[in-house]
């Protein structure tokens, strides 16, 4: 690839104008991540107090950090694995064959040469699923529907054969979790809802303002701009000649 000094120039305008686009839209993106960190800082603050959570939800207090006790109020389960959780699933997987071509290389007469083969493989893949969860939690002894609050995340608990090429796999979610909920506190009930288990309310907000979406903006943007130079300089340019 020859690049010429006309190309050279016309690059650095590209990634002078593409830094000038980024500096705009990354302002726009701390405008906003501003505006959060001010809501963070102006709500309320109840640290495992039950009576001062349900006085907020009946005054529609709006937006608060809750520190308290996340749990299930009974428990699910599948009889064949026993054991109480939150949730649970159960994920049926069949063993199948499946075959690809492959390209491979070998070597005759001091010649290299290429040629494909068909491979055979076998995988694992799911071919039914099934899930239940109770249907009340409860958070500093108030009680809601499940999925009110979405933390009852699911590990893996055991697998089971279920026959030729078959198997079960199941997943379940602990019954008790502490941390943090961030929520709107409204109408005897809460909305918006963000749980961040294990975390107290100060680890919480120190958690929510650490500006990553801004570095995370900016590799993004860094790596924009160099496949627009690159491809800036790959493309035919006998225009600039």
């Amino acid at each position: 690839m020859r690049i010429t000094k006309r190309e050279v120039i016309f690059s650095v305008v590209i990634v002078c104008l593409m830094l000038v686009f980024g500096i705009m839209i990354s302002g726009k993106i701390n405008d906003s991540l501003m505006n959060k960190y001010q809501e963070y800082n102006t709500a309320l603050q109840i640290n495992n107090d039950s009576s001062l959570f349900e006085y907020g939800m009946r005054t529609n207090i709006g937006n608060a950090f809750v520190y308290g006790e996340l749990a299930a109020v009974d428990s699910v389960t599948y009889p064949e694995i026993g054991g109480e959780y939150a949730s649970a699933t159960k994920v049926t997987e069949r063993y199948t064959k499946h075959t690809r071509t492959v390209t491979k290389t070998k070597t005759v007469n001091g010649k290299t040469q290429t040629y494909t083969e068909v491979e055979t493989y076998w995988t694992w893949d799911e071919i039914d699923r099934d899930h239940v969860h109770v249907e009340t939690i409860t958070f500093l002894g108030k009680e809601f529907s499940y999925g009110t609050i979405n933390h009852f995340p699911e590990h893996y608990i055991d697998t089971l054969d279920a026959g030729y090429h078959l198997r079960d796999v199941y997943y379940g979610s602990d019954i008790l979790h502490e941390g943090t909920l961030y929520a709107v506190l409204a109408d005897d009930t809460i909305s918006e809802t963000s749980f961040y288990c294990e975390k107290t309310i100060d680890e919480t907000i120190e958690y929510l303002e650490t500006e990553w979406q801004l570095v995370l903006f900016w590799i993004f943007w860094i790596i924009l701009t160099g496949f627009a130079v690159y491809g800036f300089y790959y493309i035919d340019n006998r225009w600039l000649e």
